[in-house]
């Protein structure tokens, strides 16, 4: 009786391992993934408005009929790119992926809390490179750090109703999503402050 529990506790197992290796594995090894599928209908470095979703032929699974999506396919091998997303009227979202489909940050127009949502995003090892004066200025715009060097950027603009649906959808057109290749701007060398003029020596009284 022992045994036969013993046994069944050790399938149980083993089982849950295979399964969770299975589901950790499967972005990495499969062929059709959101990156290979898009990549046909996609620019590299650039927005491209995907087609309204429909019953049965949809760009990605689980599209949601009352968004308008646009993806940008990055590339961050020659430079960091800079991504401007004007904010439609319902609501809009930025959701940023790696290669292997791994979500790794998002942002809304509520968080953002401006009419257009602006940052930089860039490898650490670019980031890293930044000169110092840059990074004083990092309060001023959205530094985001991708944890590979291609990935998805996923743009959502909400239609509340279909007659608003062209508004979304051109928002999310005027969108940019371009590659710096110009390196950031090398830090100046401080003037150099002029040393003191020499006192005059004392005359000497006869």
């Amino acid at each position: 009786m022992i045994r036969l529990a013993f046994t069944i506790i050790a399938g149980v197992l083993l089982g849950g391992v295979v399964h969770l290796v299975s589901v950790l594995a499967l972005p990495r090894i499969a062929t059709q993934d959101a990156y290979s599928r898009l990549t046909p209908m996609t620019k590299e470095n650039a927005v491209t408005p995907l087609p309204l979703a429909e019953p049965n032929n949809a760009p990605m699974p689980f599209m949601d009929p009352a968004f308008a999506v646009a993806i940008c396919r990055y590339d961050l091998s020659g430079g960091p790119l800079k991504l401007t997303v004007p904010v439609s009227q319902a609501y809009t979202s930025v959701s940023f992926y790696t290669r292997n489909e791994v979500a790794y940050y998002a942002i809304n127009d509520r968080s953002a809390g401006r009419k257009v949502i602006e940052l930089d995003l860039m490898t650490e090892d670019q980031h890293s490179e930044l000169p110092e004066d840059e990074e004083v200025t990092a309060a001023d715009r959205l530094i985001i750090d991708s944890p590979t060097t291609t990935g998805l950027i996923v743009l959502k603009a909400l239609a509340p109703e279909p007659g608003l649906m062209p508004q979304a959808q051109a928002a999310l057109a005027a969108s940019r999503c371009t590659a710096q290749t110009e390196p950031p701007p090398a830090k100046q060398p401080e003037p150099a402050v002029p040393a003191p003029a020499p006192a005059p020596a004392p005359r000497s009284k006869r």
